[in-house]
């Protein structure tokens, strides 16, 4: 027996379990909540915003840019998309190194001014710069920070989280749509944009109190290479070309809905509405398929939603020619095409550490943000040398968006090790 004075007998030291574990995601709780609903309305303000650009496109070409033509005035759109993300990794590296704040505080700035001085726009440079360039450069910020945060928060649930925050984006492509087709003959084009703006900020102030991330921020260098990594790994570049080809389609219906169905008879009342569905559509596509990813596989649910949107294109828009045709087409399509910007970050997550998802995710948008820049002047393009007729620009965006979902089935089987049957 052991002396009653003697040495006591060491205790082995508590194993140290790292945040980054997956057993230490709380996967709720009221700080993640919250994050939730800040991110909620970062996508709101961000996705939500740019999911409107058929408005702009249509009052455009009926109003302060009527003598340009409609791949001109699609440059303006065309930008905003891009500038959105093509300082993704820049973005990406800031978040990693000092967490979602600043990047919402520069964000929020960028956006509400570049809304304000667009109210202000009357020739076609000022668009570019205004809604073209600089408001999309604080969008950059605000999606980031939110989409990136949510990855710290939760792991089990992580698709039905990016479901919930992504709907926000579908609840702003309803609202902004709504609002502008209201104000705009009651207090001009110029109130209705500060209106926007206003609302922007509200929601992004609420943003700025609640979207925190788990970690702390980890610090390192600015180096080029960093950026480089992500294409070492081939899993990361099959999701990114898959993507630019998805991206180069996905753009063009909702650019051109509501154009096209004007030029079919519809009313530019009930025109103005058809974002306003399509977005509608949109939140269940943004939280259905997210639910369904935790049960199913993100990268399933990714392929399986891509076809989805392709054949919407090809079978309905391509032959719509009536008000009912339009209408359903908005609905399907918004739910197809919505699931792309909830299950888009839930793949790279997958496939990559909790702390490099911000730079991973900043340089796949980064990439794709070409094929935004590209999409909606080619379709433009076509529909002027179409004299007028959709037939050849659906044709050009329901094939890429085909293309894009072959391409995600090819990646899928190669991360699944080319099993058919698994969750993945």
């Amino acid at each position: 027996m052991p002396e009653k004075n003697g040495d006591l007998e060491e205790k082995p030291a508590p194993e140290v379990i790292s945040p980054y574990h997956p057993s230490q995601f709380p996967d709720g709780g009221r700080a993640a909540w919250l994050c939730l609903l800040g991110s909620f309305c970062c996508l709101f303000c961000s996705f939500g915003w740019i999911n409107c650009v058929g408005v702009w496109q249509n009052y455009y070409q009926t109003h302060q840019l009527r003598e340009y033509s409609p791949s001109t005035v699609a440059w303006i759109s065309s930008c905003e998309i891009f500038v959105m993300f093509v300082p993704g990794p820049i973005v990406g590296f800031v978040f990693d190194n000092y967490g979602p704040k600043p990047l919402l505080f520069f964000g929020t700035f960028f956006h509400v001014f570049g809304i304000m001085m667009t109210s202000l726009c009357t020739e076609y440079w000022h668009f570019i710069l205004a809604q073209g360039i600089c408001s999309p450069l604080g969008l950059n910020c605000i999606f980031n920070a939110g989409t990136n945060t949510i990855t710290t928060w939760f792991f089990k649930k992580r698709g039905a989280a990016f479901g919930m925050m992504a709907a926000g984006s579908g609840l702003g492509g309803i609202i902004f749509p709504i609002m502008v087709s209201h104000l705009i003959p009651k207090v001009g084009f110029g109130w209705a944009m500060r209106i926007c703006a206003f609302l922007i900020l509200g929601l992004l102030i609420i943003a700025i109190l609640t979207v925190t991330s788990r970690l702390p921020p980890r610090p390192r260098a600015f180096e080029l290479r960093v950026f480089a990594e992500p294409f070492k790994d081939l899993r990361f570049n099959l999701i990114a070309v898959s993507s630019f080809f998805f991206f180069l389609g996905l753009f063009i219906p909702i650019n051109f809905i509501e154009v096209q169905a004007m030029a079919n008879g519809m009313s530019s009342y009930l025109a103005s509405y058809l974002l306003a569905v399509l977005n509608a559509g949109s939140i269940f596509g943004r939280i259905i398929p997210g639910i369904l990813a935790d049960k199913f596989g993100r990268f399933n649910m990714q392929l399986i939603m891509a076809f989805f949107a392709s054949i919407i294109v090809l079978g309905l828009a391509l032959p719509a020619s009536s008000n009912p045709a339009f209408i359903v087409f908005a609905a399907l399509y918004g739910f197809a095409s919505g699931a792309y910007v909830s299950l888009a970050p839930a793949q790279m997550a997958y496939i990559s550490k909790v702390e490099e998802i911000g730079i991973r995710l900043g340089v796949m948008f980064s990439c794709v943000s070409f094929a935004g820049l590209a999409g909606s002047p080619i379709a433009g393009a076509i529909l002027a040398a179409d004299n007028g007729s959709f037939t050849g620009l659906n044709v050009f965006a329901g094939v890429m968006m085909i293309t894009g979902a072959i391409l995600f089935t090819l990646t899928r089987m190669y991360l699944a090790n080319w099993k058919v049957i698994m969750r993945i």
